[in-house]
């Protein structure tokens, strides 16, 4: 009997990470992949695929096929962006010789794919296990910052949002996950593996 079967629960989320996603011929490729910030949260909506399709005979359900997912919304909340990260999801050009980035009209947020760890307890064990939703789009995230009021810090985090669809492959795929691991460090190891991070 496997050691999990009893079930598992949440208890945490880490590793975000992002690559740029193309697909030629059916085969996805995954390029310039890299951590996008410290993981605060995740969750994933999906939207209504609609109804199942049942067909009557007899004056009873005698055959159904259940709606497909045909997209959602990916809601990551992470520590702050580095200017770098930035640049990758809302596809803005490289520093001007001022040091200045244009965002504008010339700026197109590409297709990416993202990963991350969720982290798991069951039957008093802890185990990791890496997803990847390979093809994502990302909308312009909002900025909101609030001034430190007193002798406290107040802890602010950033909030990105991105369309999930369906891969270029021919099972249209919108997310892949991995093996269960005991550690982390084997699942971001399965996740870089995933995304082709050599270094």
């Amino acid at each position: 009997m496997d050691e999990y079967a009893v079930g598992r629960v949440i208890t945490g989320f880490s590793k975000p990470y992002v690559a740029n996603y193309t697909n030629s011929g059916g085969t996805n490729t995954y390029t310039n992949g890299k951590v996008l910030a410290r993981g605060v949260s995740v969750s994933i909506a999906p939207n209504d695929a609609g109804d199942d399709n049942v067909f009557y005979a007899d004056n009873i359900a005698a055959e159904t096929q259940s709606g497909r997912f045909t997209g959602g919304e990916l809601t990551l909340t992470v520590d702050g962006l580095f200017l770098e990260a930035e640049r990758m999801i809302n596809g803005l050009p490289a520093a001007g010789e001022d040091g200045w980035t244009a965002d504008g009209d010339s700026s197109e947020s590409p297709y990416l794919s993202v990963a991350f760890i969720v982290r798991y307890m069951s039957n008093g064990k802890t185990i990791y296990t890496p997803y990847v939703i390979p093809k994502t789009k990302f909308a312009k995230p909002e900025l909101s910052a609030e001034t430190q009021d007193g002798d406290e810090i107040n802890w602010q985090t950033q909030e990105l949002t991105a369309q999930i669809m369906r891969d270029d492959t021919n099972a249209h795929n919108w997310r892949y996950i991995g093996t269960d691991v005991a550690t982390e460090e084997a699942a971001e190891a399965a996740i870089r593996t995933f995304l082709g991070i050599s270094a």
